[in-house]
């Protein structure tokens, strides 16, 4: 049976392999079976022969909207109440959480050149699991980043507090995750997150891409690169994946404390007042 990736679509396209999440009706939030379709493909390049480039992009106007509210706030309801201590529930949270670990793990040991092509905007993990991760960004004059975690009771995911401090500095890092600031494209540019920023979008964004990494093969060696990319993350890596644990620990206690329900409770009442606003247009 041929491999399946579901929510994704997966392509190989000479030396550049992409991996694009694919609900764009849901702005490629983390839903359905987006992230292990992800994470499969990620094993796939890591292993193949001939690639250099792996290009994490999206379908749509946005790279992706992170978690769905809706979807944990539906899975939150009541599940408290089957615990039987506060360990029992850290236990069951961090469960929950183990996904990301290896999806990060990926990144981080992926031995291909990891390519972030922002194709619009992101959101909550979808802003924070990947930037600072990424050995280049390519991004679209649209493609602002958003983190509204402390406004949700949350913390910074998946190490993003030492990824963003690597790549833009400590201070501009606390800005954006601490106070959950929007920043624009130029900004994050200006910031050093950002390495190129093109003012197209859709099909015109992605062409840019391919023809900008096709530019760089024909030029560099492409094992050179793989070689470059390796020699930089060998020193840091075993510290990005201690912040990616430090950082699902600290999550997973945020819940525990109950310290989301209450803001995630107030964010689903503001969507469904929303959404009667917009059906009653």
């Amino acid at each position: 049976m041929a491999p399946c990736y579901p929510d994704i679509d997966f392509t190989i396209k000479n030396k550049i392999g992409i991996i694009k999440f694919d609900r764009p009706k849901a702005l490629n939030s983390f839903g359905g079976a987006l992230i292990p379709s992800t994470i499969a493909a990620l094993r796939v390049l890591d292993a193949h022969p001939d690639t250099i480039f792996t290009v994490l992009t999206g379908q749509g106007r946005f790279f992706s909207a992170g978690a769905d509210v809706k979807g944990i706030a539906g899975n939150n309801a009541g599940a408290d109440d089957a615990h039987a201590h506060e360990a029992d529930k850290k236990l069951g949270y961090l469960a929950r959480f183990g996904y990301a670990m290896e999806l990060l793990r990926s990144m981080i040991d992926h031995r291909k050149v990891l390519i972030l092509a922002l194709n619009g905007p992101a959101v909550g993990g979808g802003a924070a699991w990947f930037p600072g991760i990424a050995d280049i960004v390519l991004a679209s004059n649209t493609a602002w980043l958003q983190c509204p975690f402390s406004a949700l009771g949350l913390v910074p995911e998946n190490g993003s507090a030492l990824s963003f401090a690597q790549s833009m500095g400590v201070h501009r890092a606390n800005d954006f995750l601490m106070f959950g600031r929007k920043l624009t494209a130029q900004e994050l540019l200006d910031a050093g997150m950002y390495n190129y920023v093109w003012d197209a979008t859709g099909a015109e964004f992605q062409e840019k891409v391919v023809d900008f990494l096709e530019e760089q093969l024909e030029v560099n060696d492409g094992k050179s690169m793989m070689e470059m990319k390796r020699l930089q993350n060998a020193p840091i890596r075993d510290a990005r994946l201690i912040a990616v644990v430090n950082a699902i620990d600290a999550l997973a206690e945020r819940f525990v404390e109950d310290a989301p329900k209450q803001r995630f409770a107030a964010k689903m009442k503001e969507l469904e007042e929303k959404s009667k606003a917009r059906s009653k247009l």
